[in-house]
């Protein structure tokens, strides 16, 4: 009897498999039952509930409020955000220079072709980290002293210390401040929405919304200033800072990650058949018209999945930037580490942040992918 169900190839697979996966979680049962013991034996305490200790180290920079009597907890979302802005920016920055960069390279014009070619070449035969390098001396050695900071438009300061933009402040309840940003987002999702369908419509919607918004900004007392940087003995305070950790990353990532973009647009652009290309010109379309209205939908189908696999890398390679010593997820996690031992917990903590945030990236672009692919009638 036993043979007979063995037989079965069906049978035969399911019990491998489950074999296999009984001995992997058996062996890292095992690993983290010696791990657990090795470190009660030196004394080092096992559990997340250093967490609510204070950190009490600085974090140079965030986008998020902090202060070094913050928990450990706090520490590791700043961080996390940190980490957040740089893939955010470096995708939509790098994808727009990356569109260029791929119509650069079908281009007719011979010199913009070779440029694009270059470019494409060189940047993506040097290391990522080398790169940020680059950009981190360039800014740290070329740039003048903060009383001496070049002016490029009024309110603009660029110097050592990085860049001071003019900023917006918004001040008030914080509840009604989230409550008064979702109604903008909100109406402008509405618009865009019904925009097509009804312009009418679309219009009532969007400006209930926005005085819906009004009310809220009148009655709860929201105020909104433009802050202006100005020079206080060897800094400048006030208005928006970009340091040179960030801008360096910025430059470094983008430049970086729109040559591997550029080249998946080329080749999702030259996928699409040739006479799409011939049938469009003999409706009398300009060449923009028919790239963006028959070429580009076509190509996204081809385009999206390897662009996924892109933005995935490019949110795993935030992780470099602790090179040039801007404090995203993983310097914070460093930090941590060297401050209380918690090893195995801060490495957890890492490895669970980076797999919810490309499982985001994965589900937000078969979102898009679904949006694209043909649906059979």
């Amino acid at each position: 009897m036993f043979t007979a169900i063995w037989d079965n190839e069906k049978f035969r697979s399911v019990f491998i498999q489950m074999l296999l996966l009984g001995l992997f979680v058996g062996l890292i049962w095992w690993l983290a039952g010696n791990a657990v013991s090795n470190l009660v034996a030196r004394g080092i305490p096992v559990g997340f509930g250093f967490l609510s200790n204070p950190a009490n180290f600085p974090i140079s920079e965030s986008i998020l409020d902090y202060d070094g009597q913050d928990s450990f907890l706090w520490a590791y979302v700043v961080g996390l955000s940190n980490t957040v802005l740089i893939a955010v920016l470096t995708i939509v920055a790098a994808t727009i220079a990356g569109l260029f960069v791929g119509l650069a390279r079908r281009s007719s014009h011979p010199v913009l072709r070779r440029v694009a070619d270059v470019y494409v070449n060189t940047v993506r035969n040097m290391p990522l980290v080398m790169q940020l390098l680059f950009w981190y001396v360039l800014g740290t050695t070329s740039l003048p002293r903060a009383r001496e900071a070049l002016e490029p438009l009024s309110g603009v300061f660029i110097s050592v210390r990085g860049i001071f933009l003019p900023g917006l402040t918004i001040s008030g309840p914080v509840v009604w401040v989230l409550i008064l940003v979702a109604c903008v987002l909100i109406a402008f999702a509405v618009f865009r929405r019904v925009f097509f369908a009804s312009r009418r419509h679309a219009a009532i919607s969007a400006g209930g919304f926005i005085v819906f918004a009004g009310t809220v900004w009148q009655v709860a007392g929201v105020t909104m200033n433009v802050e202006m940087p100005r020079l206080e003995g060897f800094n400048f305070t006030g208005g928006l800072r970009l340091s040179v950790e960030l801008v360096s990353l910025l430059i470094g990532m983008t430049i970086y990650t729109a040559a591997y973009i550029g080249e998946i647009i080329r080749g999702g652009i030259d996928a699409v058949d040739r006479g799409q290309w011939e049938a469009a010109r003999s409706l009398g379309l300009s060449e923009k018209q028919v790239l963006m209205h028959i070429i580009l939908p076509q190509a996204l189908r081809i385009i999206i999945p390897p662009l996924t696999t892109q933005y995935i890398s490019t949110v795993k390679n935030t992780t470099l930037a602790l090179a040039v010593g801007y404090p995203e997820l993983s310097l914070v996690v460093g930090t941590v580490i060297n401050q209380t031992g918690q090893a195995i917990e801060s490495i957890l903590i890492l490895l669970g942040s980076f797999l919810l945030l490309n499982l985001l990236v994965s589900i937000f672009m078969n979102w898009c992918n679904k949006k694209v692919a043909l649906v059979q009638r």
